[in-house]
Formats: structure tokens, C-alpha cells, sequence
């Protein structure tokens, strides 16, 4: 197989495999108010119940990126397919809280395998860094977005778990495709330009520590609102709206997210990543303020521009780690990255259950604008950091 050929295919299932990653871990949040109108459980009672899956997504991502390195990339993203699609199933069997808990952890698991293995294969195979960070971006988004819509009509014509079955048994047939079309790692187009120069800093410390900083706040706005957006809608558009509206408008709202995603690649090989990043930073708090203090329209309108910059964000932050860091460091740097964003943000599912408990979505809301505060702090100290280093970007070859 010539390394063109080797390279569209790794792409397109990398591709696919980001928008499986969002949809599966984001069937639970939807599929908990057909769950809790069955089983009589509150709503804090059974999403807490998905606490070790969040938790797992970000710890267990650390050692991807070393056993990548060790087994290779094809082996881990085939375990990730197989793994998601027996974990779906696992769960559509639970018939108690311990059950959902102990099958939501082992698909935590199968999930944190993606982001290190699935963006290291990305960059190694891409043509222009930017576009085909957007373009996965914009996968990854819509299986966001089609969770809600299509968990909601799963659950409402055929009950919750087919929810779990449906898309664990295409997880399954993604995974045989896989093995059998994608016969190894390769080298495929980076060594034609796919990810460009690396750009050198003179303050490499303290940019780490601010983008560290930065993915941890991140981490947090982007597991709050994904988690609790179709729940908001329900309560802050209008109660009583039948399962299958209320998952159809959390999906047009990711749609907006996948949309600034795919415009923001085609940016990132334009122009300079910190001001794109500053930028972008504006409109989380913004939105996630006006979400949390209004209802109906204007809560929507916030949404979208909190959804637009969260998911925008994702697209900068993995290409800041493709120019920044060397390839032969860069599968563990990945690994770290999503370490550190995502086990912190694991930990925002118990605080969602107390904090609606005890002041509603306003309160949950209000703490993730906070958090979309101190991005912006982190994309300005990370716009002066670097304005001296070249780290205005030309398109790539």
C-alpha cells in the first residue's frame, strides 16, 4: 500500500473514531432522564453515577501515548474501537447503580485511548495541519452533537438501551474495518509537510505552565457544558418538551461548535495561534454568563457562543502542541495534555450533581464561566509570551 493511500485511510478512521469518541461518552447525559423517569433515581443521583467514566477518560489517557509508542498506534486505535463497542454493551446490561457505575468506568477507559493515539496519528498523516485539524475537529463535534438528538430518538421509540447497543455494535464493525484496511502505522505525509516546522520559544516554562492552566480551565467549561446541555435546555427553554426536541436542539447547538471548528483550521494555517487563541478566549465567558443568568432565546444564544469557543478552543490547543512540541516527543505529549485537562475536568461531574442540587443550572453555569475567565487570563499571558518568538504561522506547503 503506497503511503498516500495508507495515509487518507488512517485519517478517515482517525476521523471517524473522534466523532465515536464524543457520541459514546455523551450517550449517558442524555439517556439519564429516560433512565431516571424508569427507575424513580434523581437526576444528581444517577449522573454522578457516570463520575468514574470522566475520571478514567482523563487518568487513563497518561500511558496512551507511551503504549502507542511501544505497541503502536494501529493496535491502540483498534483496541479503542473493540473496547468502546463490548463497553457500550456492558453498560446497555446494567440494571443497577453499581452496574451503570462499573460499565460507565470501563468505557471511560476505552475512551481515553482516542485523543493521544487518534491526534498523533492525525499529525503524522496530515497534509495541512490546520484543515485536517478542523476537519476532525468537525467529526469530533458532530458525534457530539448527534448524541443528544440521537440517544433521545433511540430512547424514546425503542427504550435507553438501545441507545448503548446501537452504537456499540458499530464501534464493533468500525474496529474489524480497521484492522482489516489499515495494515500499520506508517510514516504516511508527514515527512511532506503534514505538521510543519516546529516554532522554538524563549520561555518554554512559563508557557508550559500557562497552557497548562489553561487546559485544566478548559477541561472543566468543556465536560460542563457537554454534559449538562441537554439537561439545561430541558430546564431553561421550556419544561415539559417531549425527549426527542430537547436532544434535537442540544444537537444544533454542537452544530454551531463543529462549524467554528472547521473555520478555525482553515485559520490555525493562516494565523498566529496565540491570537487565535485570545480571541476565542472572549467568548466563553460571555456566553456561559449569559446562560447562566437568562432563559429561553437569549440562554440559547449563549450557549452557542460558549459551544463555538469551547469546541474552537480544541482545535487551537491540539495545534499549539504540533508546532510546539518535536515529533518524537509528541505522541506523550498528547498524552499529557489530555492527562491533565481531562482528569481534572472527571472530577466536574460530582460537582454538577451538588452544585445543581443547591442552586440549579445558574450555579453550574456561573462556576464555568468562571472558568472560561481564567482562559482568557491564559490566552493573554500566552499572546505576550510568545510575541516575540515567530510564532506567526505561513500555510503550509
Amino acid at each position: 500500500m503506497s503511503p498516500e493511500t495508507l495515509s487518507r485511510r488512517t485519517l478517515r478512521f482517525v476521523n471517524v473514531a473522534h466523532a465515536l469518541d464524543h457520541y459514546v461518552l455523551l450517550i449517558y447525559p442524555t439517556a439519564v432522564i429516560a433512565i431516571a423517569a424508569q427507575t424513580g433515581l434523581g437526576y444528581g443521583e444517577l449522573i454522578g453515577l457516570a463520575t468514574g467514566a470522566f475520571v478514567a477518560f482523563g487518568l487513563c489517557s497518561l500511558p496512551m501515548g507511551w503504549l502507542a509508542d511501544r505497541f503502536g498506534r494501529r493496535t491502540m486505535l483498534s483496541l479503542f474501537f473493540l473496547g468502546y463497542g463490548l463497553s457500550c454493551l456492558g453498560v446497555a446490561s446494567a440494571a443497577s447503580p453499581a452496574a451503570f457505575a462499573a460499565w460507565l468506568c470501563v468505557l471511560g477507559l476505552a475512551s481515553a485511548i482516542y485523543h493521544p493515539v487518534g491526534s498523533t496519528m492525525l499529525v503524522t498523516h496530515a497534509r495541512r495541519l490546520g484543515r485536517d485539524l478542523g476537519v476532525n475537529g468537525v467529526w469530533g463535534n458532530l458525534g457530539a452533537a448527534s448524541a443528544s438528538g440521537v440517544t433521545a430518538l433511540l430512547a424514546a421509540n425503542f427504550g435507553w438501551r438501545a441507545a448503548f447497543v446501537v452504537p456499540g455494535l458499530v464501534c464493533l464493525a468500525c474496529g474489524l474495518a480497521f484492522l482489516a484496511l489499515v495494515p500499520g502505522d506508517g510514516e504516511g505525509a508527514a515527512r511532506k509537510g503534514g505538521a510543519g516546522a516546529v516554532i522554538p520559544v524563549s520561555r518554554p516554562l512559563a508557557l508550559l505552565a500557562v497552557f497548562g492552566v489553561a487546559i485544566v480551565a478548559g477541561g472543566m467549561t468543556f465536560n460542563t457544558t457537554t454534559i449538562v446541555l441537554p439537561k439545561v435546555i430541558d430546564e431553561g427553554v421550556g419544561r415539559g418538551l417531549p425527549l426527542a426536541l430537547t436532544g434535537s436542539i442540544a444537537t444544533a447547538v454542537f452544530v454551531f461548535g463543529a462549524l467554528t471548528q472547521l473555520l478555525m483550521g482553515r485559520l490555525v494555517d493562516r494565523y498566529s495561534l496565540s491570537t487565535l487563541f485570545l480571541g476565542l478566549s472572549v467568548l466563553q465567558p460571555l456566553g456561559l454568563a449569559l446562560a447562566a443568568a437568562t432563559s429561553g432565546l437569549p440562554l440559547l444564544i449563549g450557549l452557542v457562543l460558549a459551544m463555538a469557543a469551547i469546541y474552537g478552543q480544541v482545535v487551537v490547543n491540539d495545534a499549539m502542541v504540533a508546532r510546539y512540541v518535536p515529533a518524537e516527543h509528541r505522541a506523550r505529549a498528547y498524552s499529557v495534555r489530555y492527562f491533565v485537562g481531562f482528569t481534572a475536568s472527571g472530577f466536574v461531574v460530582p460537582l454538577i450533581a451538588i452544585l445543581h442540587d443547591r442552586g440549579g443550572f445558574a450555579l453550574v453555569l456561573g462556576m464555568a464561566a468562571a472558568f472560561g475567565a481564567v482562559i482568557w487570563a491564559c490566552a493573554l499571558g500566552f499572546h505576550r509570551l510568545v510575541r516575540g518568538d515567530g510564532a506567526r504561522l505561513a500555510p503550509a506547503a
